[in-house]
């Protein structure tokens, strides 16, 4: 055996147990800031991993994050706001986005290409005009107030980083499981070939739909937790393109397809949004995008694969 072989476990090994350290101390020793921006870190690690499971793995580009996160949120505002307790509210906000998919993807999932992906971008404006038009469930456009925690700042913002990394942390898992078990092995084919896929005999529609479905899943939780976490929602909030768009850029920066990747794309992509909004606040926006544009263009197959190509040198 090789020794890059005999190094490759052990460092990652110490990666991880260094990441696990900086999880446990970041509530204890950081300020609300930093405990806010961890937060987000982890709710952007949920959506760019949630996003892979069709559209890294699968090869089937869905914009449809906006529409699962949004329909999360109002599901935990709508039952917190009428007395159900928030730690039964988010399951719930999960399993709704999770039956929601599974029943578009039977029909979405029919369409492939561009045309699904305008499809699944449609999904989230659907959603936002229900919602701003039902107003006697929903608040319509004036927003909804979830209720407010009789806890301390400090204590709230321990209680949401933590809520939202042990998410992370089960997305993160079960994107292990899918790519070792036989669903990942089946998404990865019909990414290649689907045809062929089909006429070897795998269940092509059903390996799709619950791709679709895990995506949506744990999306349907993020924004139950982030709707608990800022306390107010609003359409243009939750249902924002932008939610459709920065999983996948978290993605390319990471690397398409693959497990970490993704969650390599998240911690970058919340470094520059944040190192830009700071420095350049009027035109952060467009400076991002450019530099974004810059990286995919230079590293088409993310950061990782410049890590494999150091490592085989």
């Amino acid at each position: 055996m090789s020794e890059s072989r005999l190094r490759g476990p052990g460092v990652t090994a110490a990666l991880l147990a260094v990441t696990a350290a900086a999880l446990l101390a970041i509530p204890l020793a950081g300020s609300n800031y930093v405990i806010r921006l961890a937060t987000v870190m982890a709710m952007y690690a949920v959506l760019a991993l949630s996003w892979n499971f069709i559209g890294g793995m699968a090869g089937y580009p869905s914009f449809a994050t906006a529409a699962f996160f949004g329909l999360g949120a109002y599901t935990s505002g709508i039952l917190q706001a009428r007395g159900v307790p928030m730690l039964a509210a988010w399951p719930a906000a999960a399993l709704v986005a999770a039956l929601f998919a599974a029943a578009l993807g039977l029909v979405l999932l029919r369409l492939r290409g561009h045309y699904f992906a305008i499809a699944s971008l449609v999904v989230a404006e659907v959603l936002r005009e229900l919602t701003n038009s039902w107003t006697a469930l929903t608040g319509g456009g004036m927003g909804l107030n979830l209720p407010i925690l009789r806890i301390g700042v400090t204590r709230q913002a321990q209680l949401y980083y933590a809520a939202m990394v042990g998410l992370a942390l089960l997305t993160l898992a079960a994107a292990v499981l899918v790519r070792r078990g036989r669903l990942g092995f089946g998404l990865r084919t019909i990414q290649q070939n689907e045809a062929a896929a089909a006429m070897v005999g795998l269940d092509t529609t059903r390996a799709k739909t619950a791709a679709f479905t895990l995506s949506a899943t744990f999306v349907g939780a993020a924004g139950g937790i982030y709707a608990s976490w800022v306390n107010y929602i609003d359409p243009a909030d939750v249902y924002d393109v932008l939610l459709s768009v920065k999983p996948i850029v978290m993605a390319l920066l990471g690397g398409v397809g693959t497990v970490l990747g993704p969650l390599l794309g998240a911690v970058v992509f919340l470094a520059l949004e944040e190192l830009v909004w700071r420095r350049f606040l009027y035109i952060h926006a467009g400076l991002l995008g450019l530099i974004i544009v810059a990286l995919i263009y230079f590293l088409p197959r993310g950061l990782l694969a410049v890590r494999r190509r150091a490592a085989a040198a």
